[in-house]
C-alpha cells in the first residue's frame, strides 16, 4: 500500500454551501485516491491531528462514533453520520508492533470519527465498508519519537492497512483567511515539498525534524498537531519515494497532501 498524508480542511465543509465549493478540488482528489491504490485496503489506519494522548493510544471500539468536534457550524452538520467499522484485531496489533518498538501504546474503546477522519474518507469510500483504526499523536510532539512509531507500523502496509496521515500543511487559525498568510502558507508548503521529495529517506526525516528551520514555520503552526500525522506516514514509507499528489488553495493558504510509494495514476500538480 501507498502512504497518504491528506489535508483535511476546516471543519465538516462537504456539507456546508460556501465551504464545498471553496473545497471542490479536494473533493474530486479525495473521490480519486482510492483509484491509485492497488487494491482496496482491508483497513484503514489514520493518524489525526485532532486526537493527542499522554501516551499513543488506539481506537479499539467495533463500532466507533462520530465526534462532532467543531463549533459554530449548521445544525445539520451535527447529526452526521459515517457509520464504518473499527477493528480491535488491528489495534490490537497495532499495539503488539509499538510495544517491540519499546512504546506505550493505550487501547481507547470510546475514541470516535474527528472530522479529520470522516470528512477524507466519507469521499474516499462513502459506502463506510472499510474498516477504520485512529491512531493518537503523542502529546510532547517529539517529530522524533512519531517518525519512530512510523517505522514501527510500516509493516501494516503489506498487510493491506492504508496508512494515512490526516492534518493540514498550514495550521493557524489566526491567519486563515488572511491574504498575508498566503506567503507564509507558500513557502512553507514550499519546504515540506522540499523534504518529503528527498530520495534519501534519513535526509527526508532530518528536514522534517528540523521543521522549525523553515520559512515562517511557526507562523505556519503555532502548535504542531497538525503536522505531526506528516512525521508519522514518512516514517511509514520507509524508504518510498515521495511528491505532492495536489495542492489547493483556501482560506488564502495552501493545503497539500502528499504521497509515499508508488501508484497506478498519474499525480496531478
Amino acid at each position: 500500500m501507498s502512504v497518504y498524508f491528506l489535508s483535511h480542511g476546516g471543519g465538516p465543509w462537504p456539507w456546508v454551501d460556501g465551504m464545498k465549493q471553496m473545497f471542490a478540488k479536494t473533493a474530486r482528489e479525495f473521490a480519486a485516491l482510492p483509484s491509485r491504490l492497488p487494491a482496496k485496503p482491508k483497513a484503514v489506519l489514520i493518524i489525526t491531528g485532532h486526537w493527542e494522548a499522554a501516551r499513543f493510544s488506539v481506537s479499539t471500539s467495533e463500532r466507533p462514533p462520530i465526534d462532532y468536534d467543531y463549533f459554530g457550524f449548521p445544525e445539520h452538520t451535527y447529526r452526521l453520520q459515517y457509520p464504518a467499522p473499527g477493528s480491535p484485531a488491528l489495534a490490537g496489533q497495532i499495539q503488539q508492533l509499538l510495544a517491540k518498538a519499546g512504546f506505550e501504546c493505550a487501547g481507547d474503546a470510546g475514541r470516535g470519527f474527528d472530522h479529520g477522519t470522516f470528512v477524507p474518507l466519507s469521499l474516499m469510500y462513502p459506502d463506510a465498508d472499510v474498516p477504520i483504526v485512529l491512531l493518537s499523536l503523542r502529546s510532547d510532539y517529539s517529530a522524533v519519537d512519531h517518525i519512530r512509531v512510523g517505522e514501527a507500523i510500516s509493516s501494516l502496509r503489506d498487510d493491506g492497512v492504508l496508512i494515512m496521515g490526516s492534518g493540514l500543511t498550514y495550521h493557524s487559525m489566526r491567519g486563515f483567511g488572511r491574504s498575508a498568510s498566503t506567503p507564509v502558507a507558500e513557502a512553507f508548503e514550499a519546504y515540506l515539498n522540499a523534504a518529503i521529495g528527498q530520495p534519501d529517506a534519513a535526509k527526508r526525516s532530518d528536514m522534517l525534524v528540523q521543521w522549525e528551520q523553515a520559512q515562517g514555520a511557526r507562523l505556519a503552526h503555532p502548535q504542531e498537531d497538525h503536522l505531526l500525522p506528516l512525521m508519522v506516514v514518512a516514517g511509514a514509507a520507509g524508504q518510498d519515494v515521495s511528491h505532492r499528489v495536489f495542492v489547493d488553495h483556501a482560506m488564502s493558504v495552501a493545503m497539500a497532501s502528499y504521497q509515499f510509494g508508488e501508484s497506478r495514476v498519474s499525480a496531478s500538480a
